[in-house]
């Protein structure tokens, strides 16, 4: 054992200048290695991380704010659901963005600070009194009055969701959700359904804007009035309530999408009470990262927005952006998304039941 790493074992916190000294190579290769920059041999660069992983090396967050006028914390918040207090983590969707955001983070030296949403006006007050290097915000709204005084204070501002109008963000990550919603109805359509109905809500995230807009489109393009509800979607109470509307109406859909994570038990729960039979008389897709679904009865078709990836990425352009990679550039990022299909959205063929050719008895 190397003097370096005997005096990290015995002291028990190694430091850069060990790390240099165990793998051979100068103090600014380390820090070069370990935070990503400098033009180093990819060789290089994993020996200097597998001989810090090995002694135990953490880089001290004090002395890297000392050193660069950082924090080393990132921000991640939704701000577009009301002015009502909304625990998003709650939701299947944002709590995997959040854990893959986290892991990611982590990955590159940095912290994830998770603030559940309140109203717009008291997230911009503690926004402003973190010490953050930068910040991602799920689904802002149309003139963000977060996302503008973030960027008024110059903190980088990362958008999981496309970014209405001419909202500066940095960067975004989003899913095509056009094309999202023209597969489900596709799918519909290919099972047989006739009359497709929507569950939609009221906020103005490009999500919900631009999945509504394809809706009503392709009714316009095949020559079907739309038949739709809408709800605020923070709110559990009203999407049951506005799924009962929904299958209630004297056009009543035979084949429904419902945009936000609860609708498909809601659906379901509506369609139980009215006495339709899923799939046979209503078939049923929801926008849901939730795993319940595979075990509802009858399982429940469900759209991933793949949060997990999205997470990951918009991390990844905050960082990149905070640590000045492609400054200046506007980066946009697609993510695809995945129908994963169950049971409540293929509808079962008709069985004709043919007896037996009888025996002719004795005459």
């Amino acid at each position: 054992m190397s003097r370096a790493q005997t005096r990290g074992s015995r002291q028990g916190r190694a430091g850069i200048r060990d790390v240099a000294a165990a793998a051979g190579v100068s103090i600014t290769t380390v820090s070069d290695a370990l935070n990503g920059k400098g033009r180093l041999p990819d060789a290089t660069r994993r020996h200097v991380r597998e001989v810090a992983e090995r002694l135990g090396y953490r880089p001290s967050a004090a002395a890297r704010t000392l050193r660069t006028g950082k924090s080393g914390l990132i921000g991640l918040t939704v701000t577009t659901y009301g002015d009502e207090p909304f625990t998003f983590t709650e939701f299947a969707y944002f709590a995997e963005m959040a854990r893959a955001a986290t892991s990611a983070a982590l990955d590159r030296g940095y912290a994830l600070v998770i603030l559940p949403a309140t109203s717009r006006h008291s997230s911009v007050d503690v926004w402003s009194n973190v010490a953050l290097d930068g910040t991602v915000v799920v689904d802002p709204s149309d003139h963000d009055p977060v996302v503008s005084e973030l960027i008024r204070h110059g903190l980088p501002v990362v958008s999981d969701g496309r970014p209405a109008g001419s909202l500066p963000v940095t960067a975004w990550v989003d899913n095509d959700h056009e094309a999202a919603v023209l597969g489900i109805l596709d799918h519909f359509a290919a099972a047989g359904a006739r009359r497709i109905g929507l569950l939609t809500g009221t906020t103005t995230d490009t999500y919900t804007r631009l999945s509504t807009q394809a809706y009503l489109r392709w009714c316009q393009r095949i020559g079907q009035d739309p038949v739709y509800e809408s709800y605020p979607a923070h709110d559990p109470c009203a999407g049951a309530v506005a799924a009962d509307r929904l299958l209630a109406r004297p056009d009543r859909p035979d084949a429904v999408y419902g945009l936000f994570d609860p609708n498909g038990t809601d659906l379901l729960a509506a369609a139980r009470r009215y006495g339709l039979r899923v799939p046979d008389d209503l078939l049923l897709v929801c926008c849901s990262e939730s795993m319940v679904y595979a075990t509802t009865e009858p399982p429940i078709t469900t759209l991933s927005l793949k949060p997990r990836r999205i997470g990951t990425a918009v991390v990844q352009l905050l960082i990149d952006a905070i640590e000045g990679v492609d400054a200046g550039r506007r980066v946009e990022q697609v993510i695809p998304t995945e129908l994963i299909v169950r049971t409540s959205s293929q509808r079962r063929p008709h069985r004709t039941t043919v007896s037996p050719p009888r025996t002719p008895g004795p005459g």
